[in-house]
């Protein structure tokens, strides 16, 4: 890792050095040639993990163009989940698909964001096996619906539960109890 006083030449130096951000790089290059430069916006690499964002009208078309690519060949959905940010207006909701080519050894990030008011995210699993219960999951706990999903249900929480218990729009504690107070946890 690049020390933080050195210049900002010395650091892209070290990191044009670096297996993995050579590896990120290419892998951009390839996301850029095969779907377009304008397709990804914040584009990051924390841990060394290719990060991007794009739109949830592209994401299904950029996860099969992935899937089906002979050079690439990103053969794993390792996994994919719900997000909620409140304070985001527009973008309260998203998605993270983990994404991975085990025969490259090449690994992906991407996420989507959308409104609240219209949690709507095409389905992965005519892509992928996998993203049945991971899909459920997301639509459990964040509310998100998958169209073309084979069995969108509930996976871990009742059926009859009338919310989505992931969402940060519930109190964390419940304020009248009594038996948790300050006195019993050292504060």
């Amino acid at each position: 890792m690049a020390d933080q006083n050195e210049s900002p030449a010395a650091q892209e130096a070290a990191a044009a050095q670096d297996p993995a951000t050579q590896k990120n790089a290419q892998l951009l290059a390839l996301l850029h040639r095969l779907f377009g430069e304008d397709t990804f916006t914040d584009v990051e690499e924390p841990y060394g993990l290719l990060t991007a964002t794009t739109t949830r009208e592209r994401i299904h078309d950029i996860i099969a163009g992935l899937q089906q690519d002979q050079e690439l060949q990103v053969n794993f959905l390792t996994t994919m989940c719900g997000m909620h940010f409140p304070d985001k207006e527009g973008q309260e909701l998203g998605m993270v698909y983990h994404l991975h080519s085990l025969v490259h050894n090449v690994r992906l990030r991407l996420k989507i964001f959308f409104p609240i008011s219209d949690p709507v995210v095409p389905t992965m699993t005519d892509l992928y096996s996998t993203a049945n219960w991971m899909e459920r999951e997301a639509y459990d706990f964040f509310g998100i619906q998958f169209p073309g999903h084979p069995n969108l249900i509930r996976i871990l929480n009742v059926e009859d539960m009338d919310y989505h218990p992931m969402r940060k729009e519930y109190a964390l504690e419940d304020g009248t109890r009594e038996d948790k107070t300050d006195l019993f946890f050292g504060r």
